[in-house]
């Protein structure tokens, strides 16, 4: 084994060494933004938030104020119910439900056998009442003549009275002379009978002539009555006037009325809708048969809460929107009125609020818009259809 010289490591020792080299230090890695691009996001979402927020406040101080709305508003019409003005079978009915129709359009058909022979019978019932009439007119005539005839009868009858009481008059005379004379016996008892006898026979006369003259009397006075009551009958009118004759052509326009009302006719422009008649049966006097319903005549019955209706008043324009069009399409209108009460109000069952457990529920109160009918022409509205309505209470 080598020994090395002392000296010589003694000098390797002391000798300087190299400083290590220091290994090589990291890439740095890039500085991390203060905010990432997530939280940006964020923050900008808050922001448009924040400003939609107040956008929206200052709109209703502004804007809101002074509109109401509410998306509770229907379609409505007055619709017209088509009901049988005459009883009797079902022989057409030439129209459907959805089918538009016009006012006076043939709706529904009757047999009009019955109809018919009423006409015929109320036709026949006229004639023998003008008939009537002229028998009335010539009974005036004839009893006229009668009264004529039985004055000359009184007279005659007032004549014989006066011929017998003259009678009576000789005869009493001739009896008083023959009833002196027989005191001194210068007639005979048999002359005395004879004029006893023809006093009595005047006597007689006189009453037969004073009870024809009476009967006389009584006819004139019985003939008299029957004309004034006669009379009366064609009093003041003419024969085509007359009450009879009246009554009758009455009758005939009734069944002339009812003849025509054998076909039910469209009252108004419409739909056709809720029809319930069909072919063959029998329907009775007033019976629904179907419903008409005039779409171009809508209107909107809006359900505003109560606390909206402060500043809502009649002739307010409204602005409405259909979910049948959607937002593109708009209708306008004004304020009609509003209800006379809220629906619960007018409920089968109304609320009854006197209650220990009672719980205050704003009401709604419906409000009438009327719509313009040439936008109502372009774009057609059903009944029940929804809307939303908003009114501009500054006007």
């Amino acid at each position: 084994m080598y020994d090395a010289d002392p000296e010589i490591l003694d000098e390797v020792r002391l000798a300087p060494r190299p400083a290590p080299t220091p290994p090589p230090a990291p890439p740095e890695a890039p500085a991390k933004p203060r905010f990432s691009r997530r939280a940006r996001l964020f923050a900008g979402l808050g922001a448009v938030i924040i400003l939609g927020g107040l956008g929206f406040g200052g709109w209703r101080l502004l804007d809101g104020s002074s509109h109401v709305s509410t998306d509770n508003a229907y379609v409505d019409a007055t619709s017209a119910q088509v009901t049988a003005l005459v009883g009797g079978p079902v022989r057409a009915v030439p129209v459907f439900d959805t089918q538009p129709v016009k006012a006076g359009q043939v709706l529904v058909v009757l047999d009009d056998t019955d109809a018919r022979i009423a006409v015929a019978a109320a036709e026949a019932g006229l004639a023998q009442a003008q008939r009537k009439v002229i028998g009335y007119l010539a009974t005036d005539q004839d009893l006229d003549a009668k009264i004529s005839a039985r004055a000359a009868d009184q007279s005659k009858a007032a004549a014989g009275v006066a011929s017998a009481r003259a009678d009576l008059a000789r005869a009493r005379e001739e009896l008083d002379r023959r009833k002196a004379l027989a005191v001194s016996g210068a007639v005979s008892g048999e002359e005395l009978t004879q004029a006893q006898n023809v006093f009595a026979t005047a006597a007689a006369n006189v009453q037969a002539a004073e009870a024809a003259q009476a009967a006389a009397t009584a006819d004139r006075k019985s003939a008299t009555a029957a004309l004034a009551a006669n009379a009366a009958l064609t009093a003041g009118v003419s024969a085509d006037d007359n009450p009879e004759v009246a009554a009758a052509r009455a009758k005939l326009d009734q069944a002339r009325v009812d003849l025509a009302r054998t076909v039910i006719r469209a009252p108004v422009d419409g739909v056709v809708a809720k029809t319930v008649v069909q072919v063959g049966q029998r329907v009775a006097l007033g019976e629904p048969l179907m419903s008409v319903v005039p779409v171009q005549q809508a209107y909107v019955n809006a359900n505003f809460k109560e606390v909206q209706l402060n500043k809502v008043h009649a002739g307010q324009p409204v602005v409405l929107k259909s979910d049948l069009y959607g937002s593109k399409v708009s209708f306008h209108g004004r304020v009609v009125g509003l209800a006379g009460g809220t629906g619960s109000a007018f409920a089968l069952i109304p609320a009854q609020n006197a209650t220990g457990n009672w719980i205050k529920v704003v009401q709604r109160l419906p409000v009438r818009i009327a719509l313009d009918p040439h936008e109502l022409a372009e774009h057609p509205l059903r009944i029940g259809l929804t809307m939303a309505a908003t009114i501009d209470t500054t006007r």
